[in-house]
């Protein structure tokens, strides 16, 4: 069996052979299915927070379809400067942008308190600090060790099923309809069975199809698919900048968007780290810093174009990860999509009849996706003691809003723009946990511990008997003879012994440049 890093750059070359490279162009017959499938994934995540904003504001049924058509559109344009970039903008990664939910809480009520035209100035404000701090921003690259980075994605994948159960739940509130999980289950698995039956051209584009066939099937349901909209939906309309008049700048209400921006970095580094370990192409302090930018920029020109601050979608972060393609010219295809679906309401009304819970069957396999690559990242982790407790905090205290998403409702509101985001309280709890625990001074002190914590129990050695290799009836041996067992094999330091392998060498030399807490 061929070592995993000889595994690894085979897969690479196989991937370069057919141009499935960040950089790769593939076909047009190959790149608009993939793109498009990449809007089906965010469309109802991109039009969420102009409807909640713009319905908690009381505007009209026209004025919610302006506040869409410019979301779509800028987002098209915001996904464009990121992944195909220009000067110091732009990670150059397949990165889907969306207006983020951090700021819904903050802009309803500066619009309530001030009026839209604060909301859009304090957007303005909220982007062009994001461009100003961003190369400062960038420097933290050094606090998201795999232990952070990989907990981080992890706790992405795992807060965003959360939307996922909203879309099958659809707006009830006894439950999801019995009709509603059948088709979000069914859709689910059309797209299993595409992965495991289908040819390869088809796999790649497994989550469109199944949301296609969801939706094919859904016509048959009687009030499943509503099409009523794109009847009185106009063929073509101009989003045009300050619709609703010229932004003002409260003091008040910018400071509060700053706050947000920081959200937005935070969750964003997360995404960009995400997707570069996923397409093999990590990124670096100066891509981190360009791919800030292009959030900054982006959040200005919607701003000016009467939308809202913009960041990158997780959720395409897992369909990267579902499908396997890598190329940044996809997400710069689904761009070119979202802003023709900004221009032609139409069409817009058309995606919008893709039920929710068929949406909620793909959420779950694409959110399920960015789970599983936060833990394949943990999986270069050397876990000790103190590894396990950074992970099992951060993960908790991410999840706390998820499970319970009124648990911080009687704290500030400055409170409440960190921590009512998992993803933002995870990624700060995984951050300052790993400067606590995995410090210098603590890796010199207990660098080299075996014993196991009491917050460890499932690891212990009654724990481990069960699943071990010589264990014989009912899985149990003496837990003095396996004890010696384990140390044995660990070497007397706490770790496992590598086997050496044909790229020992080449192992050694990313060992010696990796600080052992990595």
């Amino acid at each position: 069996m061929a070592a995993p890093d000889v595994t690894d750059r085979r897969a690479a070359k196989a991937a370069r052979r057919e141009g499935n490279t960040v950089d790769g162009i593939p076909p047009l017959a190959r790149l608009f299915p993939l793109g498009l499938q990449h809007v089906l994934a965010m469309y109802a995540g991109a039009v969420a927070v102009p409807l909640i904003v713009g319905g908690a504001l009381g505007y009209s049924a026209q004025d919610l379809a302006f506040l869409i058509s410019a979301d779509l559109f800028v987002a098209g344009i915001a996904t464009i400067i990121q992944s195909v970039g220009f000067w110091r903008f732009g990670v150059r990664l397949p990165l889907m942008q969306g207006v983020t939910f951090a700021a819904v809480g903050p802009m309803i009520a500066i619009g309530q308190s001030e009026g839209i035209q604060a909301v859009f100035g304090a957007t303005i404000a909220c982007g062009l600090f994001m461009i100003l701090i961003a190369p400062f921003f960038s420097q933290l690259l050094r606090f998201f060790p795999p232990i952070v980075t990989g907990t981080v994605i992890l706790i992405i994948g795992l807060s965003l099923m959360r939307v996922a159960a909203g879309w099958i739940v659809d707006g009830s509130t006894e439950g999801a309809p019995p009709i509603n999980v059948a088709f979000a289950f069914g859709t689910l698995l059309l797209i299993v069975l595409i992965e495991r039956f289908a040819p390869p051209a088809l796999q790649r584009v497994s989550v469109l199809l199944g949301l296609v066939l969801g939706t094919v099937a859904a016509l048959f349901v009687p009030g499943m698919v509503d099409w009523s909209a794109v009847g009185e939906a106009d063929w073509f309309a101009v989003v045009t900048p300050f619709h609703f008049g010229l932004p003002t700048f409260q003091i008040a209400s910018v400071v509060s968007m700053l706050i947000v921006a920081i959200v937005i970095m935070t969750e964003t580094t997360g995404d960009m780290i995400a997707v570069g370990e996923i397409v093999d192409k990590p990124v670096n302090r100066r891509q981190l810093a360009d791919g800030l930018r292009a959030d900054g920029l982006g959040t200005v020109i919607g701003g000016i174009f009467n939308t809202f601050p913009y960041t990158a979608f997780a959720q395409n972060v897992g369909l990267v990860s579902l499908t396997g393609v890598r190329s940044r010219w996809v997400a710069t295809m689904a761009g070119g999509i979202l802003v023709v679906l900004g221009l032609i309401p139409k069409i817009s009304a058309i995606v919008e009849g893709v039920p929710r819970a068929v949406l909620g069957g793909a959420g779950i396999a694409l959110f399920g996706m960015v789970a599983a690559s936060g833990i394949r990242t943990l999986a270069k982790v050397r876990f000790n003691n103190k590894n396990v407790l950074i992970v099992a905090v951060s993960v908790g205290v991410a999840l706390l809003p998820t499970v319970t998403p009124t648990i911080y409702d009687q704290f500030p509101q400055w409170f409440t723009l960190i921590f009512d985001s998992g993803i933002s309280a995870g990624a700060i709890t995984a951050i300052v946990l790993n400067l606590v625990l995995n410090s210098d001074e603590m890796r010199r002190t207990h660098g080299g511990d075996a014993h196991m914590g009491a917050y460890d129990a499932v690891r212990g050695p009654a724990a481990a008997a069960l699943v071990h290799p010589q264990a014989e009836g009912t899985g149990l041996i003496p837990t003095q003879a396996l004890s010696d067992e384990i140390a044995a094999e660990q070497g007397g330091d706490g770790m496992p012994v590598e086997a050496p392998s044909i790229d020992a060498a080449e192992r050694s030399r990313d060992a010696a440049a990796t600080p052992p807490h990595d």
